[in-house]
């Protein structure tokens, strides 16, 4: 479902319109519409629905009710690991009797705080958070203050920044940045480097703490950390820079930046698992086709989307928000781009 509004038609077609999407007679949009007894409950609230979906104003008298209508914010749609978690949460929802509507950032596109005006003119009932700009130090976080204001649901899915005040769902980073160096080090691996996104990033930063922690207690004296954009040519960029080091094992923060990482050993006439090992982090669909198939750390995006949908109507339904974490446990899979460590491990250039 995407999102639109602002169009004008006449009053006719709106009804014809309206009533061809929800399955009933005009007649019956026209007692929702004027507020005239005789509609069930279900049949208000769907016409309500559609007249939001097909960007259409409510009468005046309506507008304080709201739509049945959850935005559903995604930080992109490059990285698979968020149109299959919309997947996920969209299926609960419409479960549930709501509409999502897909609010997807791009490239000189529309902001969060730009879809966050629209969902509140849609009167949207609660609003799923992805990923984005709750869980970046230094991104705005005007927007996640204005819903509060209003008194709108929200979930946010992934690590935030502190006081925003909204319930959470998180993979936990800390224990999958700790299952990736583990396996890395019993394969013999003792020059392991990480590369995670920006230094704002909150979920990179709770994979630094673990892996820091975990390098120090291994007596490391190499295990270099990169910060890179969320892209391939960002974890080929860090990769590359990483290899002048001698690092024999790459844990990277998305399976993207581990698509990246094994280019930029390749490039450097280094092969995957042989002379350096790569973990991914997402289990993003299709990495097990690959070639070598990622090594990654699973999100457990079923149990997480359903959850967020549960805390969302939990909110709905006591308008009491908690704003707590759900922290669930990833899962190492083990495929073909770990191996053992080199003879010699070094492959400092």
């Amino acid at each position: 479902m995407t999102y639109s509004c602002g169009m004008t038609r006449t009053p006719a077609r709106r009804l014809a319109e309206v009533a061809k999407k929800v399955g009933v007679s005009e007649a019956t949009v026209s007692r929702v519409l004027n507020g005239k007894p005789g509609v069930s409950d279900s049949t208000r609230d769907a016409v309500l629905t559609a007249l939001d979906v097909l960007g259409y104003e409510r009468p005046s008298k309506l507008r304080g009710q709201r739509a049945r209508l959850i935005g559903l914010v995604l930080p992109e749609v490059q990285n698979p690991i968020f149109p299959a978690l919309a997947e996920v949460i969209g299926a609960n929802l419409a479960q549930r009797g709501f509409t999502p509507v897909l609010c997807a950032r791009t490239a000189g596109g529309l902001s969060e705080a730009n879809y966050v005006d629209m969902l509140l003119e849609q009167h949207a009932s609660g609003v799923v958070f992805t990923g984005g700009n709750f869980a970046e130090a230094a991104a705005p976080h005007d927007h996640y203050r204005l819903l509060r204001a209003r008194g709108v649901p929200v979930v946010l899915i992934n690590a935030l920044v502190n006081n925003l005040g909204f319930p959470c769902v998180s993979t936990d980073d800390g224990s999958a940045a700790l299952q990736a160096f583990t396996h890395l080090s019993a394969l013999g691996h003792e020059r392991i480097g990480l590369v995670l996104g920006p230094e704002d990033h909150m979920p990179s930063r709770r994979k630094l703490a673990a892996f820091t922690e975990a390098a120090q207690r291994a007596g490391m004296t190499v295990a270099p950390v990169e910060h890179a954009l969320f892209s391939l040519e960002g974890g080929q960029a860090a990769t590359t820079r990483m290899l002048r080091q001698g690092v024999t094992g790459v844990i990277c923060a998305s399976d993207v930046l581990a698509l990246g990482a094994i280019r930029a050993v390749r490039r450097a006439g280094l092969t995957v698992p042989g002379d350096v090992s790569v973990v991914g982090y997402d289990d993003s669909a299709w990495l097990n086709c690959t070639d070598p198939p990622l090594t990654t750390v699973r999100q457990p995006i079923q149990s997480m989307g359903s959850s967020a949908v549960a805390l969302l109507v939990n909110q709905m339904e006591s308008a009491i928000t908690h704003p707590e974490e759900l922290l669930f446990e990833p899962e190492l899979v083990v495929r073909g781009s770990t191996g053992p460590a080199p003879a010699g491990e070094s492959l400092r250039d």
